[in-house]
């Protein structure tokens, strides 16, 4: 693109006085040479744009993006149970199936599980009668339906830039409930836009905000942690230096809030890797986007800042792993050690030629708070560098099993330990 024809006069005297020697060079060749063809440039890509930042001409880089799931739910015949591997004495089996972009988890006070999605603007109900499982879609055209969360007959559901609630939602499975807004005073920046939502033990929802890119410096109402009254009144910003958190919990000992964070991509393929922070008081810093992993300063953005300056992570979950939903474990059916252990689902990383993740892992901790060591509990989900499918959330239920979703075949698995029943002949 031409921005303007004027140049300072002292270029074009330079010109000239080349143009002399030049120019019976010029005149023995050929007249008016074939003008080399202009190279068409390339689409500026949208704000927030995964693929901003990514190195240009290099073969590696340029064959990673995102992975699009599978447009539609897999058939119950095609999920991948058979090939989904658990530790020693446990069991999987399919929960429900057919919910497309299956993501966030939340049980009801009678049962009800109810599934967010990120893509396809539902939200479902999986409903318990009589023994029996059938899903419903409890609302559909919403934008990134992504976190739900309930709390007395209440379920709370978090859109894209707002968060409503319907009332006694297991009253009324089978009609078409309204939603109620109670707070929309949420950016509305597709990039880390979806959220996941908790109630902590201080009976307040917890909403993040991530950051609105790969690697920005944002202004103060992204890279947060947020909560807030039930009604939507009281809003703080508990925690800061979070670029994009879609999991947390509350330690059941400390009742200190623990949340899964994703690292920057296109830095390289080994670094950053993926955050677990403790939050141990309010307004902490996490870093982003000046220090990544607690110990390395961004390269755009660390100048004249050191890591010592916010809270490092209490441990690393790998690179690009993209660690999403977490629960502390606090049932009876599992084994002791996974007592107020830590069950994390990797979501797997696209940003990597040699794929990680794509698995359940238990994250058991040190006295202090610290981590311990991290183990499988569920692999499988990646097999030869693809996915077959892709772990998001975990949610414990009342019995002490442990339910897993599945957005890419849109399914929630359900994890056991001991000998699995036989039902009697």
């Amino acid at each position: 693109m031409m921005i303007g024809s004027f140049a300072p006069r002292s270029l074009v005297l330079a010109g000239a006085f080349i143009g002399v020697f030049t120019f019976g060079a010029a005149a023995q060749q050929p007249a008016n040479p074939p003008a080399a063809a202009a190279q068409p440039a390339a689409p500026a890509l949208p704000p927030g744009s995964p693929l901003i930042g990514r190195p240009a001409d290099n073969e590696a880089a340029a064959k990673l993006a995102p992975v699009a799931p599978p447009p539609i739910a897999a058939a119950v015949d095609k999920l991948p149970t058979a090939k989904l591997k658990v530790a020693a004495g446990f069991n999987i089996e399919v929960y429900a199936a057919g919910m497309a972009n299956a993501r966030s988890l939340a049980e009801g006070d009678k049962g009800t599980v109810f599934v967010g999605s990120r893509l396809v603007g539902n939200v479902y109900a999986i409903a318990n009668k009589d023994g029996k499982r059938s899903v419903k879609v409890l609302a559909s055209g919403l934008h990134r339906p992504n976190g739900v969360a309930f709390r007395n007959g209440t379920l709370y559901i978090a859109e894209l830039s707002k968060v409503s609630k319907i009332d006694k939602i297991e009253d009324s499975l089978d009609s078409s409930p309204k939603l109620t807004m109670i707070y929309d005073n949420l950016p509305k920046d597709e990039a880390h836009g979806w959220k996941f939502i908790a109630i902590g033990p201080d009976n307040k929802l917890y909403v993040p905000v991530g950051q609105p890119g790969n690697n920005v410096l944002h202004d103060d109402a992204h890279g947060q942690i947020r909560r807030m009254n039930l009604d939507g009144s009281g809003v703080e910003v508990v925690a800061r230096g979070v670029r994009n958190t879609v999991g947390f919990d509350w330690n059941p000992e400390t009742k200190q809030l623990y949340f899964t964070d994703n690292g920057r991509d296109w830095m390289s393929e080994d670094v950053p890797e993926d955050e677990l922070n403790r939050v141990t008081k309010v307004g902490e810093h996490f870093g982003a986007p000046y220090c990544l992993q607690g110990n390395i300063a961004d390269p755009e953005f660390g100048w004249g800042h050191s890591c010592s300056e916010f809270t490092p992570p209490v441990g690393l979950m790998g690179p690009h792993s993209a660690s999403l939903g977490m629960r502390f474990y606090t049932g009876s059916m599992f084994p002791k050690s996974y007592k107020n252990a830590i069950i994390v689902a990797r979501h797997g990383s696209w940003n990597r030629s040699k794929k990680v993740g794509g698995d359940v892992v238990v994250v058991k901790l040190n006295k202090d708070g610290t981590v311990k060591s991290m183990e499988p509990l569920i692999t499988g989900f990646l097999e030869d560098n693809k996915y077959i499918g892709r772990p998001v959330d975990v949610l414990q239920m009342k019995d002490g099993s442990l339910l897993v979703s599945d957005d890419w075949n849109g399914a929630v698995y359900r994890v056991t330990y001991g000998k699995p029943k036989v039902a009697a002949r």
